[in-house]
């Protein structure tokens, strides 16, 4: 029984480990960071466009929760997903979230959805003016 635990454990943590990579990547961020412990953190604060002192409240408890449901769905939103997606997929079923990001179709559209705000239209143009006589 304890083998067959280990074996589960260390699937999850691989499968982890290459969905994270994958994301990153997607992210334009080195892959490698995704498995250096505290910086991972960092650099994922960063692809949702989240100052990295929010570093701080992951190791403050029940603060920790909110953070973790806030970068849950600026992440969602990072890669044009919905606010539902960033709750269910990432943060209460993220062994299935995090690797429909990173094998899936989701690209990376910036910081929180950054570049995927609708942009000002130009103004018509105006009429020459009269010339002046």
């Amino acid at each position: 029984m304890v083998m067959i635990l280990g074996i589960v454990y260390l699937a999850v943590l691989i499968l982890a480990i290459v969905s994270l990579w994958k994301m990153f990547s997607k992210a334009n961020e080195a892959g490698w960071k995704s498995i250096v412990p505290i910086y991972n953190y960092i650099t994922l604060l960063k692809i949702v466009g989240r100052p990295w002192w929010w570093i701080i409240g992951l190791i403050i408890p029940i603060v920790q929760l909110v953070v973790l449901v806030i970068i849950s769905l600026d992440l969602a939103k990072s890669f044009g997903k919905s606010e539902v997606f960033g709750i269910f997929g990432l943060f209460l079923f993220g062994i299935v979230g995090y690797p429909m990001l990173a094998f899936g179709s989701a690209k990376y559209v910036g910081p929180g959805g950054a570049s995927s705000t609708p942009t000002a239209t130009p103004a018509a143009p105006s009429a020459p003016a009269a010339p002046a006589a």
